[in-house]
């Protein structure tokens, strides 16, 4: 928890966490920023001190979530030292956000392609540092599988990332469940004996 959290920053944050609420509902292109103004109650003026578009405040919600998520996980990293901990904390650190922030993961998720310009390139910065991230412990974790490494990472993040397609707080375990049931799939899949491709073929054709 920060300690130096100044008004303005709590203020930023309310509008941030409202703004998600509205797009998460209506989707980026269909909200306006009145709508804005009347889920967080700041006036039109007030939120245009704070940002002078709507994809600007797009931008702010997707590097504000994402920002957050990095700085958690690369604080939690330091402090694992196997593989298997290293990846059971970075989906537990999704996991535990997502599940509080349920508006704000579907916006970051559903408008990923909203962004434009430097918007877009400062928060695919952010996302590419997720993706090494994720492919040096996936590395760690087993240097000499046959299994291509980018379609492993992008596996493990799809996985994550589309929790808000189907969670349910009143029915779904909490985050830490969540984790280790997550991580428990994707090791022991990740991990596993080599499968022939000639079997998997054959399974999968029509009986």
């Amino acid at each position: 928890m920060r300690l130096d959290r100044t008004p303005y920053d709590e203020k930023l944050d309310a509008i941030l966490a409202a703004s998600a609420r509205v797009f998460a509902e209506k989707g980026y292109h269909n909200a306006s920023i009145r709508d804005i103004a009347r889920a967080s109650g700041v006036s039109l003026s007030g939120l245009y001190y704070y940002f002078q578009s709507k994809e600007e405040l797009l931008y702010l919600i997707q590097d504000h979530g994402l920002g957050t998520l990095l700085d958690r996980l690369e604080e939690r990293l330091q402090r694992v030292v196997r593989p298997e901990d290293k990846l059971r904390v970075l989906i537990r650190n999704h996991l535990t956000y997502f599940v509080s922030n349920m508006a704000q993961m579907k916006v970051m998720s559903h408008e990923a392609d909203s962004l434009t310009g430097e918007f877009k390139a400062q928060v695919n910065r952010k996302k590419r540092r997720f993706v090494d991230i994720a492919g040096e412990i996936l590395n760690e974790l087993n240097p000499n599988t046959d299994l291509d490494l980018r379609v492993s990472t992008f596996a493990l993040y799809g996985m994550i990332n589309w929790l808000y397609t189907w969670y349910r707080a009143e029915r779904d375990p909490d985050a830490d469940v969540l984790a280790d049931t997550m991580t428990r799939i994707f090791i022991e899949g990740y991990r596993g004996n080599k499968v022939d491709p000639a079997m998997m073929s054959e399974a999968m054709l029509p009986s």
